[in-house]
């Protein structure tokens, strides 16, 4: 049996093409998906607490953390390399497993949200495909396909499709906003300081909070492709804040805008954004505005489409690197650099997802049933990450730290709190399902089975693996001549 080439020595060869500018895109397009607005904004303007509260006790926490542990450990892996680092290889791969495939659920609620959007361009004869089963699953697989091979090609190709991502979602959240604020201005509103109260309200809004911490995740996207930043200490830090900020702002912003042109019970969790768009662009005379508003969101959901598929895929690369998945995962396309077997295989495995979604609900519900179950998955990792937080800040070297001890601790605490309770959340169906039942079964049955699974071919990987057979690891000494 070949020796193993190691994580250094593979991903060296990576290109590294992303610059700050670069990463305050990739950020804005990652973390502020507006398609999560409308789920959100469903449950009526008691949500605005949610952003408020996840902001201050999810958000910052985890820009603390994504600059802290990626100051300490920038290379290649990101959320992966973090969780193996300080905790040793199981937990390493569980949380870059969990991470992994929380997208492979995800970026099809990406591309059902795209084609849902998509039909506006065409106006009035198109939208009704919106409905249409078929059309949508046929549109959203080729979208995927061209998104993946335009990232073999290389980060480098595929970064632009990020960067008009990121400028086509603040243009269509700004222009929401503005639009919000001219029938503000003109008609009044229909909201009153009593519709924010929280007495009253349906107990399953609750749901949204961890569908909120979800469209707050994404800081931690670019150092999962730690290699392919330059000088990755000095410009992450500056992107994360900047992104951060943006991103942060036009949700609450967003999310107000909805609740100002629609009723509660109007807004669609698929087609939400464009229907408020519609409505206000018909009562300010300038119904025009509808379709170049929607091709931008569509650029905007096509980037952030873009961006989880290269970042997520390159967890399975440093995994395949480390023989904990099949090796070939690991291997990097001779003329491009790019981790095409990676790439490949999350594609396929997410158009197997994609179509499963349709049997036996709607596009609404296979989109809310695909949703929280990416909820679940991707806040697991996040429960690592804060704990690797909270380790660092008690154990590790402070000569090699970015903030002191006591930001650390209470970013950490808080961040890992906050995560628990937005897992927990998820479980709890959203007003707008109808079957209960269901929604229950597969957000459990495919949450257990994924993380039984990820465990499960750690162990045949790591028995396999060359040099050792595999024991349950030690995590690594955080602080020089530290034994645990």
């Amino acid at each position: 049996m070949s020796t193993p080439v190691s994580s250094s020595e593979e991903t060296s060869h990576l290109r590294r093409v992303l610059g700050q500018r670069d990463l305050v895109l990739l950020f804005v397009v990652a973390v502020l998906n507006l398609n999560l607005v409308p789920v959100v904004a469903a449950d009526g303007p008691v949500t605005l607490w949610l952003w408020l509260l996840a902001l201050l006790l999810f958000f910052w926490p985890q820009a603390i953390a994504v600059i802290e542990l990626s100051h300490r450990y920038p290379s290649e892996g990101g959320i992966y390399l973090w969780a193996k680092e300080l905790f040793g290889d199981f937990h390493g791969f569980l949380s870059g497993w969990c991470y992994w495939t929380n997208n492979v659920f995800y970026i099809p609620t990406l591309l059902l949200y795209a084609v849902g959007i998509s039909v506006y361009v065409g106006g009035e004869r198109t939208r009704l495909l919106g409905d249409d089963r078929l059309f949508v699953l046929m549109f959203s697989l080729s979208l995927l396909w061209l998104m993946v091979g335009l990232h073999i090609r290389g980060l480098g190709v595929g970064k632009w499709v990020n960067n008009l991502g990121g400028v086509g979602t603040v243009i269509t959240a700004v222009a929401l906003m503005s639009l919000a604020a001219y029938v503000l201005r003109s008609q009044g509103s229909r909201l009153t300081l009593a519709s924010f109260r929280s007495a009253g309200a349906d107990w399953r809004l609750v749901s949204s909070f961890g569908v909120v911490c979800f469209g707050l995740v994404g800081l931690e996207l670019a150092s999962v492709m730690g290699d392919e930043i330059r000088d990755p200490r000095r410009t992450l830090p500056r992107a994360v804040l900047w992104g951060g900020i943006i991103s942060g702002g036009l949700y609450v912003g967003a999310t107000l805008a909805l609740l100002l042109a629609l009723p509660q019970q109007e807004i669609g969790v698929v087609q939400g954004v464009l229907q408020a768009v519609d409505r206000m662009a018909q009562n300010a005379g300038i119904a025009w505005l509808v379709r170049p508003l929607a091709l931008l969101l569509s650029l905007s959901i096509a980037g952030a489409t873009s961006a989880w598929l290269a970042g997520s895929a390159r967890i399975p690369f440093v995994a395949g690197i480390d023989c904990y998945l099949p090796s070939a995962l690991g291997r990097l396309h001779p003329r491009y650099a790019s981790p095409h077997v990676a790439l490949l295989v999350h594609a396929g495995l997410s158009c197997v997802f994609l179509a499963m979604s349709f049997i036996g609900a709607t596009v609404k519900e296979a989109y809310e049933i695909l949703l929280h179950l990416a909820v679940i998955l991707q806040l697991i990792p996040f429960l690592y990450m804060f704990a690797a937080l909270v380790r660092l800040a008690r154990h590790g070297d402070p000569t090699q730290a970015y903030y002191r001890k006591g930001p650390l601790l209470t970013a950490g605490f808080s961040g890992f709190a906050i995560t628990a309770l937005g897992i927990g959340l998820a479980f709890v169906p959203p007003p707008q399902i109808s079957s209960i039942w269901r929604f229950e079964a597969k957000t459990m049955i495919g949450s257990v089975f994924f993380v039984g699974l990820g465990a499960m071919l750690f162990r045949i990987y790591a028995a396999r693996k060359p040099g050792k057979a595999w024991k349950p690891d030690r995590p690594k000494s955080v602080y020089p001549g530290e034994g645990l």
